[in-house]
């Protein structure tokens, strides 16, 4: 891999995640191929649509930056805080908010049983909003080593999601992203990491991050944690560059918003920020639905990221 400083891989990172959940927000539920219809000539753009602006940032980006800021105000992970945050964003109708998000966080119920208890109701909960806001504190925890990245990742992922898989996920993620961030290869990492995932759960992981694996043999629409890590990492292995992962990611269909910043948060992290389009970066705006008129921009991000790993 190119010598691209750690630093510059978080700044991709966090920065990559939120230019594929704009670039894929106009797509989202659509069928697989009509990214690749409207953009023949393989140069996609910031086109918007959807209710989207171009280069507006989903909720997928906003809770990632939400995250962010709590852990660097709170100096750790806080969360009470993180979900109080959550819950302020949430009480402010954004456009975009995930029907079993939106049921956890505006319940009422405590911050520490609230998903345990949606979960216990429902027997639903690996739906992907777990993976989509990673970026952010898979930064922050990197340097602590893959124990301590993993752990984080299940107690954030558990603030929203009850189903365990869905934490498993999130754990693999914060440690592909670390070890991104080193210089190394994610995927070549996979079969350490699946030695760390829960034994429960360890099997229909391995099934989708399998070098086999692809978005085709999934059996769940890719707005579950499953399909959508499985398609990042078959966007990241089939390409050579951020630009045509994240435009492989969106051209899936269905979820792809989230798949796209999923899949953008890997490549930006292995192909380092001066990969993502500043068509795309220059575009780049989110809102922040309960905290004002803040919009941040691709600058901010790129400040944020580089204050996380500090």
């Amino acid at each position: 891999m190119n010598p691209i400083r750690p630093t510059d891989r978080a700044i991709g990172a966090v920065l990559g995640s939120a230019v594929g959940d704009a670039l894929g927000a106009p797509f989202e539920f659509g069928l697989p191929g009509v990214f690749r219809e409207r953009f023949p000539d393989g140069v996609g753009e910031m086109c918007g649509g959807g209710g989207w602006e171009p280069g507006e940032a989903t909720d997928d980006t906003q809770m990632a930056v939400l995250v962010g800021e709590s852990l660097l105000e709170r100096g750790g992970l806080d969360l009470p805080d993180v979900f109080a945050r959550f819950r302020r964003w949430a009480a402010a109708d954004p456009k975009d908010i995930g029907l079993q998000t939106e049921a956890v966080l505006l319940d009422g119920d405590p911050w520490d049983t609230a998903a345990a208890l949606h979960f216990q109701v429902n027997g639903r909960a690996a739906g992907n909003g777990s993976l989509m806001r990673a970026a952010t504190p898979a930064v922050h925890f990197a340097s602590a080593g893959r124990a301590t990245t993993m752990a984080a990742a299940r107690r954030i992922a558990a603030l929203t999601h009850g189903d365990a898989a869905a934490w498993e996920g999130t754990a693999v993620l914060h440690e592909l992203v670390r070890v991104a961030l080193l210089g190394e290869d994610p995927l070549a990492a996979v079969p350490a990491t699946l030695a760390e995932v829960a034994p429960a759960h360890r099997e229909r992981w391995a099934t989708v991050l399998d070098p086999h694996w692809e978005p085709e043999d999934a059996t769940e629409f890719n707005g579950a944690v499953w399909p959508c890590l499985g398609s990042a990492l078959w966007a990241l292995r089939t390409t050579t560059s951020y630009e045509e992962a994240v435009g492989a990611a969106v051209d899936l269909g269905g979820d792809t918003d989230t798949v796209a910043a999923v899949t953008g948060m890997l490549a930006g992290a292995v192909h380092g920020p001066d990969a993502i389009p500043t068509r795309w970066t220059s575009a780049l705006h989110v809102p922040l639905p309960g905290f004002g008129d803040r919009v941040l921009r691709a600058t901010d991000l790129r400040d944020l990221a580089t204050r996380l790993v500090a």
